[in-house]
């Protein structure tokens, strides 16, 4: 266990070193397929997914997936660190992409490691480093799925302090357009579409959708952008544009919110996608029961990840904490790996071995 943690250390540093934003995860794609050579694990790859399966494979059993992705978001600009050096400092360690998901995927590497030499397992396993999780784009998970064996289920690497996350709020993101007149600022001219999206934001901001979740809380919407087409200070803008970030309960489809939505506002609205729905894994199931007779606890997570592209349960789970996620100056506890690992292998003794 001890060799386990401390390669899974050095992967992840390594890890850290490549810059691997969404759509440009090559290198660390690279890194991953050379990495598992070296352990005599022979490692395909799809654009910029990596993925193994175990040394004894038999596609009379049933197959579960360990996944987690490589891509990390753009660091922000309050890091006072290089995103790209991994550092050790007071027990952690920092860099980009460390904690999301950095440390849940060498912790399932390894946790695929552990178990490849085991000829009797109760399932087949597939490892997959996906890409593109942070943009929800089509070149991820998604895109590798049709290729991998049919998978029965699936644990998810995101950082949950190796929680189990049973269930997860859907995202839509909503292109919003109010339309007015243009016309000279100066004067009493046109119709300004910056106050009429005012107008709708303020019900973005207040709206309280009546149907509540026991896992997942509320529908939760954010206006996260604002624009105009406009250069010019004394033009009065005949379109404005905003971005609403919607965080959407199993207690809704994505089309009955957005009927609420567009006979509520005055905007056009505009979903970017209706693919990553709500999704949960039943609290009987064999791995949840396995986490629960661990102490774990069950939680639903508000934010999303590859697990809302599954056609099948996933359970997401994983050491580090989301609240770290996307912050300057990112890290993990160097203790967490360790702790991951064995969440991980303990996780799944008792159901495949």
């Amino acid at each position: 266990m001890n060799n386990l943690q401390a390669e899974a250390i050095e992967l992840l540093k390594r890890l850290i070193a490549e810059p691997s934003f969404s759509k440009e995860e090559g290198r660390t794609a690279e890194l991953l397929v050379a990495y598992l050579g070296s352990k005599g694990v022979t490692a395909s790859r799809l654009q910029n997914n990596v993925w193994a399966v175990n040394k004894y494979f038999d596609p009379a059993k049933p197959t579960l997936l360990l996944n987690s992705h490589h891509d990390t978001v753009k660091p922000n600009k309050a890091y006072t660190l290089d995103p790209f050096a991994p550092i050790e400092r007071d027990g952690k360690l920092f860099g980009l992409g460390s904690n999301d998901a950095g440390g849940c995927l060498v912790s399932l590497i390894a946790t695929f490691l552990y178990f490849n030499e085991h000829p009797g397992l109760a399932y087949n396993l597939v490892l997959a480093a996906s890409a593109e999780e942070e943009i929800s784009g089509h070149n991820g998970i998604e895109l590798l799925l049709p290729l991998l064996p049919r998978i029965e289920w699936a644990i998810v690497g995101e950082p949950t302090k190796l929680d189990l996350a049973v269930a997860e709020k859907g995202l839509l993101v909503l292109d919003c357009v109010s339309h007015g007149k243009a016309g000279h600022a100066a004067r009493e001219e046109g119709d300004n579409a910056i106050y009429k999206a005012l107008k709708d934001i303020e019900w973005f901001r207040s709206y309280r959708a009546p149907k509540v979740s026991d896992l997942l809380g509320p529908v939760k919407m954010s206006v996260t952008v604002i624009d105009t087409d406009n250069k010019a200070h004394n033009v009065v803008p005949s379109q404005c544009h905003f971005v609403v970030d919607v965080r959407v309960n199993e207690c809704y489809t994505f089309e009955e919110l957005l009927e609420i939505i567009r006979s509520s506002v005055s905007s056009e609205v505009t979903p970017r996608s209706l693919r990553m729905r709500s999704s949960g894994i039943a609290l009987d199931h064999v791995i949840v029961q396995s986490g629960l007779r661990l102490g774990r606890t069950c939680y639903g997570s508000p934010t999303t990840s590859d697990k809302a592209l599954m056609p099948f349960p996933a359970l997401k789970t994983g050491p580090g904490d989301s609240a770290r996620s996307h912050t300057a100056d990112e890290y993990i506890y160097i203790a967490e790996i360790g702790e991951g690992i064995n969440g991980y292998i303990e996780l799944l003794k008792p159901v495949i071995l």
